[in-house]
């Protein structure tokens, strides 16, 4: 080794004190002599400091970014607190935590569906990890808005016919979900309102033409309607001030039975529509348990927290590094019947024995 004081040294010492700018580090006391290293050229000396300590603050600068959840939804913020907290589990039950490893921009349309192809636009641009789409018109808003940022879904429409995958099995393309498989099962809600009235001739289906759920839907329910003696007469709403037409009308011409469409822009006015079928005297059937949860007759369909849930838990599998087209389109097992007694006997209705010992809960 060179004398003490040597360049050399003076190159480790300085090394080694990068992070011990009073010289408190051993290697700096024994190796730097002040004499010799001042004898350093200047253009040196600097170059090499600069650079020593420069290392510490490079390193601290570049720390791992967490990865970014674009979450995109047809309602409003307040109808979907419920279903971020369960989107929120399945990513925490996977090893996502908001606010800790992971983060989420959230979109909302607000009903206004005219507005998501611009939201979808600003996640896909932002541009974030992968997109959470929630109801059919967010899904295809976001389908359009990129072919190459990770999409996964949660919808009521079969996902292949509206061109989201490729086929429940293989989705190929950038997207993959949930389905709650909404048409099929307005067939087994009309098999349940023909129980319930047996004596009804007629029913009213409220839809939002807006919403790709409302084609398939109505046609699954027609054809439903001829096997069970139902004459099928469909009302339309897309705002608010038409839904007050549509209860207006549906008020005046009284329908045996009252069947509603599995849009978000209903589910989220789930209790104006108890209301409304209440002071009516109308039965209606609903798609989702919130709408008993608020005071409506009965409901049939599946559970939309834990396809939300569901949805968590895909989106953290992506997270972690697999593809779209290698995870299959999920279904629901599971559908839940729910009863409200007390709205049944408040319209004077008797519900059978045969539907109550079906029933996964009865409200009192």
């Amino acid at each position: 080794m060179s004398a003490f004081g040597g360049n050399a040294d003076c190159r480790f010492a300085l090394q080694m004190s990068a992070n011990d700018p009073y010289g408190h580090h051993p290697h700096f006391q024994r190796y730097f002599d002040p004499i010799r290293c001042g004898a350093m050229k200047r253009r040196e000396f600097i170059t090499l400091i600069g650079g020593a300590v420069g290392w510490p603050l490079v390193a601290r600068a570049q720390p791992s970014r967490a990865p970014v959840v674009g979450w995109l939804h047809s309602a409003s913020a307040g109808f979907t607190v419920p279903l971020i907290a369960a989107f929120r589990k399945g990513l925490s039950e996977s090893g996502f935590t908001e606010h800790q490893n992971v983060s989420i921009e959230y979109r909302y349309a607000n009903g206004q569906y005219e507005r998501l192809s611009a939201l979808a636009g600003e996640l896909a641009r932002r541009p974030v990890d992968v997109i959470f789409a929630g109801a059919p018109p967010a899904a295809l808003a976001a389908k359009v808005a990129t072919t190459t940022i990770p999409i996964i879904f949660v919808v009521g429409l079969d996902p292949v016919a509206a061109g989201l995958v490729l086929s429940f099995n293989q989705p190929g393309g950038n997207a993959t979900g949930i389905t709650m498989v909404t048409g099929p099962l307005a067939q087994k809600r009309l098999e349940i309102l023909r129980e319930l009235l047996p004596k009804a001739a007629n029913a009213a289906m409220l839809v939002n033409p807006n919403t790709p759920d409302a084609v398939p839907e109505l046609r699954d329910v027609q054809a439903a309607a001829q096997v069970n003696g139902f004459k099928i007469v469909t009302v339309n709403a897309t705002t608010a001030a038409e839904l007050d037409q549509a209860f207006k009308g549906l008020a005046d011409n009284r329908p045996d039975a009252l069947l509603i469409g599995s849009d978000p822009f209903f589910v989220a006015r789930s209790e104006q529509f108890a209301t409304f079928a209440s002071q009516a005297k109308i039965p209606a059937i609903y798609p989702f348990r919130e709408s008993a949860d608020a005071g409506g007759l009965i409901s049939y369909g599946t559970n939309i927290p834990n396809a939300y849930r569901q949805g968590g838990i895909l989106t953290a599998r992506i997270l972690k590094g697999e593809k779209t087209s290698d995870l299959p389109v999920q279904q629901p097992t599971k559908f839940e019947l729910v009863i409200n007694l007390k709205t049944a006997k408040a319209l004077g209705l008797t519900v059978p024995p045969s539907l109550l010992s079906r029933a996964d809960d009865v409200i009192e």
